[in-house]
């Protein structure tokens, strides 16, 4: 049985400090760490007040996901990146892994080669963190199947 992975405090802080590296060096304003699925890990930095982090997070897995089949559909074996230019704001996507992604919000005061070469770094950082978190003890582990047995009288009115 393949066990869900746990994020530790442990993790969570090596996450948050390599986000944290990855804003300061690029010069952007927001940077977060999803699942495939829009669940974010971690998340550092300001976005627009009219910005909600879980829309943004949702859209941004949903795009992702798109651009890469369509990528597939034309023939390209590899879509790791996706970037969108707007009037102040732009949004590079990058993939950390084949389950992970990184989504970066940056406006006019930095430029997009940098957060290329600087996200580049940190999604190597930020995936060995999430190897690490594979490797451990899964939530699956927390309980024996003698643990399991009887706890659907739990859940009856």
């Amino acid at each position: 049985m393949q066990t869900m992975p746990i994020l530790t405090i442990q993790a969570s802080e090596k996450l948050l400090c390599a986000l944290e590296d990855f804003l300061e060096k690029s010069e952007a304003n927001f940077a977060l760490i999803l699942d495939r699925g829009g669940i974010i890990l971690s998340q550092h930095g300001t976005l627009p007040a009219t910005a909600d982090t879980n829309v943004v997070s949702a859209l941004s897995a949903g795009c992702f996901a798109a651009t890469r089949e369509l990528a597939m559909r034309i023939g390209e074996t590899d879509c790791s990146a996706l970037y969108q230019q707007g009037a102040n704001n732009h949004i590079f996507i990058s993939a950390i892994d084949t389950e992970h992604i990184l989504v970066t919000v940056f406006g006019k005061q930095t430029t997009v080669g940098l957060v290329k070469f600087y996200s580049a770094r940190a999604t190597k950082r930020i995936a060995a963190v999430l190897q690490d978190m594979q490797s451990g003890p899964g939530i699956g582990s927390l309980f024996s199947k003698e643990d399991l047995n009887g706890t659907e009288d739990l859940f009856v009115r």
